[in-house]
């Protein structure tokens, strides 16, 4: 059983933390199901726990606070005007494979941008969704004991970019992010796009055939 759950308001980033945590557990524990987590924060910036922490630029000097999580890549940011899905599967029944599990993510995502009229897919090398040479999603993952964590976040709004400006995101010069509503040529609220996602993931994570 797979459940998509919404939460409305601005969730505090620790709280995110907690129930991704809380999910896993049931799951471990064999008390819950899969689920995914469809959400905003408020504003922050995250980075996998690496040496090489330059993409913060001035870590100090950011103006929004700064977690340093168990997922992989470089420094991004959440905010008002993204949404921010944390698929918590069960890996172990789904081939135990991070590289499928992100390329699944970033199909039902690019798939959700064609519903809004938005030519977005990969770039060679590169995780995440482009259109062109402009960024619209993020994605980084973690498991523990193979239930992956964290995940995807996409721009929707125009109000999701100035914070970018202050670091380099996911560590690559250079880059130009850019929001669904922009690309579309229109105004696209969280929740609209938030639906149309939800649909797409859940086409594709229940079309597995756990193992």
């Amino acid at each position: 059983m797979l459940e998509i759950t919404h939460h409305d308001g601005l969730i505090d980033y620790d709280a995110g933390i907690r129930l991704q945590e809380h999910h896993v557990e049931s799951i471990l524990t064999g008390n819950g199901h899969e689920t995914i987590l469809l959400l905003e924060h408020l504003p922050v910036y995250t980075i996998g726990r690496l040496r090489d922490q330059s993409s913060l630029r001035d870590a100090t000097s950011l103006p929004h606070p700064v977690h340093e999580i168990n997922r992989g890549g470089q420094a991004t940011y959440h905010g008002p005007g993204q949404l921010v899905g944390y698929p918590i599967l069960n890996l172990t029944q789904r081939g135990k494979d991070l590289h499928i599990h992100l390329r699944k993510i970033e199909d039902a995502l690019i798939f959700a941008c064609r519903q809004f009229g938005v030519d977005a897919d990969r770039r060679p090398g590169l995780t995440g969704v482009w259109v062109e040479n402009r960024k619209l999603a993020s994605i980084g993952v973690g498991v523990r004991k193979w239930i992956s964590m964290h995940g995807f976040a996409i721009n929707i709004t125009q109000a999701s970019l100035p914070p970018f400006f202050a670091i380099t995101p996911c560590g690559i010069d250079g880059v130009s992010m850019s929001c669904l509503a922009t690309e579309a040529g229109r105004t696209i609220t969280v929740d609209e796009a938030s639906q149309v996602i939800a649909n797409e993931l859940r086409a594709i994570f229940t079309s597995e055939s756990p193992s």
